[in-house]
């Protein structure tokens, strides 16, 4: 049983459907906000546990869980198979190992419409409270596609027609000189290493964030958060 931690967390988790039953913390000194979300759970059918704050200290570990959390059902998993529609915005990423800059990543990914996040078995960061708080509970909304080779996935979708776009400081072309209109999927490298060469071969294409300052790369989540932008602003000019 997984946990969903934190105000915003569990209120995501109730928005999303994935919530089984919510626990919040007894005479908090947060009560005001307590109260709302114990409202709000209840008035979607959701049971709610009054417990003191050693309980839920005990459950979440010590995390700071600002007087509530909830039982959650399993993540929203799908295969690559899933990620295929017409005008699909799909979002890979090349071993993203820092939980947070996974989290705001699937924030972003979530909030721009993308249709899936592709990342590998290995070599990424794991599905964690970390990861969920840094979402902000966006991870709740998501459609998540865990793959055993990254390339190989990219390979399926650029034979489902997707472009397959790595971000690449060394990419061939700006990507808002890019038609992004057709089902695309943005490739991110990991913090420190970039793109990894077999990654950067199953790619169609390579393409740059435009930069005119005197840094030459980005954190990764935000090179991602930029990139779902442009595809969303370019999409709604059309």
């Amino acid at each position: 049983m997984r946990l969903a931690i934190g105000l915003q967390w569990v209120r995501e988790a109730i928005l999303a459907k994935t919530a089984e039953r919510v626990f919040v913390e007894a005479r908090s000194r947060e009560a005001q906000q307590i109260d709302a979300l114990a409202r709000f759970a209840r008035d979607r059918g959701l049971p709610v546990e009054e417990v003191p704050r050693s309980e839920l200290d005990r459950r979440t570990q010590g995390d700071r869980h600002q007087g509530a959390i909830a039982n959650v059902g399993p993540f929203h998993h799908v295969d690559v198979a899933d990620l295929v529609e017409e005008h699909a915005l799909v979002i890979a990423l090349d071993e993203i190992t820092d939980p947070h800059n996974l989290g705001a990543i699937v924030r972003s990914a979530v909030a721009f419409g993308a249709r899936g996040v592709v990342f590998p078995e290995d070599k990424s960061a794991p599905l964690s409270s970390a990861m969920g708080r840094a979402s902000a509970g966006a991870v709740e909304h998501a459609r998540l596609c865990r793959v055993h080779s990254l390339p190989r996935a990219l390979e399926e979708l650029a034979e489902a027609g997707f472009q397959v776009l790595g971000l690449d400081t060394a990419g061939d072309v700006d990507l808002d000189a890019t038609d992004l209109a057709g089902p695309t999927c943005l490739v991110v490298g990991s913090e420190g290493k970039g793109l990894r060469r077999a990654t950067r071969k199953a790619c169609t294409s390579g393409v740059r964030l435009p930069m005119n300052g005197t840094i030459a790369s980005l954190n990764a989540s935000v090179a991602a958060g930029i990139a779902l932008y442009e595809v969303v602003r370019q999409r709604r000019a059309h």
